[in-house]
């Protein structure tokens, strides 16, 4: 239903006087005729009849037909003289509702200050506009301000939501008691221009203004009263009388504003608004006052609830008129976007530094192999070289856990036994904890089976283990616990895993017996780069990897940490069901074992973009026998490709080079390649660019830092297949 323009008949405009009652007494009559009130009508007949029985006894019909005439009187006389319709009241204030409206091409209204909607263009029909009041709800609050400014000032502005779109509302006086609402998209009437009909003046000029209304525009500053709409807002309203805002008293408010401030009312009475709003809000608020605004504007109260509040300032005679929102809410889920949007370009930063790294330590390694092979066990520079190896492994572990934490590492998931899975990290566990420490595992035999890489599981139980044994420090050692069992989907619902698949979970339990985590730690535990260990330390990224590791596989982690009783982190992993695929494939044959002789015979184009790794890696190939042609990207490497018609036993190639990627280039070098093995070495993890290679054949894959054992190892397995 839409509100329809209220106009004057055309008949009625030209014989009308200036109290034209009869006439208008018809509509009037229409809008007091209807079911409701014939009923009533009905139901004082009956009444006032039986009433007329029970003191006569008798009931003449003449006396029937004379209550029926008065009550039907009585109806009429409302209809033509109680009742005010819209019509009636923009007559009274001199409008042609109509004449306003239709003039303009945006969504616009005539209502009345409490809301009323009076008469609509189509554009307001259009936009949505149908109901017979302003838009309400979560919206009120932003538009009731622009009516108080309106009535202050003649012109108002809100951003208001009408019909599932948001627009910016401006909001100007016409006469005593109605205003004209135009809508346009946000920021169209935002630029600072004053159309016509916001000028009071050019109002006056059009005629939209009554006669006894245009000698001048009402600057007055509204009463210092609260309304009733005020009373029953369900935001904080109040009422401070004072020249200055902050020394200014409270003389009225209603009871969300007292709860918002968490003041007793009789004491909040009279108050300094001052005294409510904390010292660094008061700068920021005078400052952004300032600028001619009434809000909204974020403050902090004087209260032991931390609540985010926004706050209105409106003027008023005598003081100011405060409008208090808690948007505590809304601050949540902001705070839960940016946190996601930082999670996220943290993990690309991370993953980029790790590709890069990965480059470097490659450099490392080889030239660090070959001077071992120069210095062998004995020599007095093998020690120092190969300190140099170990240190290199720890910037290995690093940049995986890099990797992990942005899960772009690479991953061999296999099928593992849960029991057996703990059971085999339960011996390299006990070399991490102290004699202070005892570790203690609780599995059964009946365990399911989890598809997850074994290295990286054998790192989550390994970091969650010594993060236990650190906290007990303090106080002397503990008890470390590692549980394991198998839950069915609605137990690990249960348990804290709300979205556990249908074929259930394993959950694996490492609790301790310290201090336990407070509950303002434990909502950042995993976040990146947090950690509660002393500088030198901790990196901070040993849970955020755990949580990546977790993620990655497909399952739930989440602390529990009661006070004083130690914390306990829960690991859910989704079952394995062994498909019939699975039971067809016959088991794999050992692999023969790898030659000691390395050397080999071969073309091979080595493409990659860092020089160190390329050029080091070359050198060493043809050590051992290799001819190797080097390319720096993908263009390079077609061209000699073209230029050698193909004629090379295997291509090995970087994937992500600046220009054209590796898996781009193979696409265009196959044709001329045929089916000559590719391996792919990267930074990367394989499920980077996986989807890049579905159609190729012969392709394997090496994850860098590489070394040169393994990079021969898998040439020479990769030649003679």
């Amino acid at each position: 239903m839409s509100a329809t323009p209220i106009t004057q008949p055309a008949d009625a405009k030209a014989g009308t006087s200036e109290k034209t009652g009869g006439f208008k007494a018809v509509p009037n009559l229409k809008n007091v005729a209807n079911a409701w009130t014939l009923g009533i009508v009905a139901v004082i007949v009956v009444c006032a009849c039986i009433a007329v029985w029970l003191v006569a006894g008798r009931l003449p019909v003449g006396v029937v037909l004379g209550i029926i005439v008065v009550a039907f009187a009585g109806v009429v006389f409302m209809g033509m003289f109680a009742f005010s319709s819209d019509e009636d009241i923009l007559n009274k204030e001199g409008f042609k509702a109509l004449d306003i409206v239709k003039s303009l091409s945006e969504p616009a209204a005539v209502a009345s200050f409490d809301g009323h909607v009076l008469a609509v263009n189509p554009a307001w029909q259009d936009a949505g506009g149908g109901a017979k009041r302003l838009p309400q709800g979560e919206h009120a609050p932003a538009l009731f301000v622009a009516l108080r400014e309106a009535r202050a000032q003649g012109i108002g502005r809100a951003l208001v939501r009408l019909g599932g779109f948001d627009y910016e509302m401006v909001v100007s006086r016409l006469g005593e008691d109605l205003v004209l609402v135009r809508a346009a998209s946000q920021g169209v009437l935002g630029n600072g221009l004053m159309l016509k009909h916001e000028n009071p003046l050019a109002v006056q000029d059009d005629a939209f203004l009554p006669d006894e209304a245009k000698p001048e525009v009402r600057s007055d500053m509204p009463a210092a009263v609260m309304d009733a709409f005020a009373e029953a807002a369900p935001f904080g309203a109040a009422l401070v009388m004072g020249d200055e805002l902050f020394t200014a008293r409270v003389k009225d408010f209603n009871t969300v504003f007292a709860a918002l401030t968490e003041q007793v009312p009789d004491k909040l009475s009279g108050m300094e608004f001052g005294d409510l709003v904390t010292e660094n809000s008061r700068a920021a608020l005078e400052e952004k006052l300032g600028t001619g605004k009434s809000g909204p504007f974020d403050i902090s109260l004087t209260v032991k609830s931390d609540r985010a509040v926004q706050i209105y300032v409106s003027d008023v005679a005598g003081g100011f008129s405060l409008y208090l929102f808690d948007v505590s809410e809304q601050k949540k889920l902001e705070q839960t976007l940016v946190q996601s949007q930082k999670m996220q370009a943290i993990g690309q930063v991370a993953g980029g530094m790790a590709h890069d790294f990965n480059n470097l330590l490659t450099g490392f390694k080889f030239r660090n192999d070959q001077l071992l092979l120069n210095h062998p066990l004995g020599d007095p520079s093998y020690e120092d070289l190969n300190g140099i190896r170990q240190i290199i492994a720890r910037a290995e572990d690093l940049v995986r856990n890099l990797l992990a934490f942005a899960r772009k590492q690479t991953v061999k998931r296999v099928t593992l036994n849960v029991g057996e899975m703990v059971s085999e990290a339960e011996v390299l566990l006990r070399r991490l904890v102290r004699e202070d420490v005892k570790l203690e595992t609780a599995y059964g035999r009946n365990l399911p089976n989890v598809h997850v890489d074994k290295g990286q599981m054998e790192m989550v139980m390994m970091n969650l283990v010594v993060n236990a044994r650190d906290a007990m420090r303090a106080q002397g050692g503990g008890r470390v616990n590692i549980r394991a069992e198998a839950m069915t989907q609605e137990e690990a619902k249960a348990y804290g895993w709300p979205e556990a698949p249908a074929q259930g979970a394993a959950l694996i339990e490492v609790s301790d017996t310290g201090p336990g985590i407070p509950p303002e730690i434990a909502a950042q535990a995993f976040e990146p780069f947090f950690t509660t260990k002393p500088l030198g330390e901790g990196t901070g990224l040993g849970l955020s990897t755990v949580h990546g590791i977790i993620n990655q596989a497909g399952g739930h982690i989440q602390i529990v940490s009661p006070p004083g009783k130690g914390a306990t982190f829960r690991i859910f992993l989704p079952v394995w069901i062994v498909t019939e695929k699975e039971l067809a494939t016959p088991k794999p044959v050992a692999a023969k074992p790898v030659p000691k002789d390395l050397s080999g015979v071969g073309r091979i184009l080595f493409v990659e973009d860092e020089q160190i790794v390329r050029g080091i890696a070359a050198h060493l190939l043809r050590q051992r026998g290799y001819e190797v042609l080097e390319a720096e990207d993908g263009e390079e490497a077609l061209a000699i490709i073209e230029a050698e018609n193909g004629r090379f036993d295997l291509l090995i190639s970087d994937v992500i080079m600046p220009g054209m990627d590796g898996p781009s280039m193979l696409k265009l070098a196959r044709p001329i390649l045929g089916n000559v093995p590719v391996m792919f070495i990267s930074g990367y993890a394989e499920s980077e660019f996986s989807d890049l290679l579905e159609a190729e054949q012969n392709i394997s894959f090496l994850p860098k830092p590489l070394d040169i054992k393994t990079l021969a190892e898998r040439v020479k397995e990769q030649l003679a297949a």
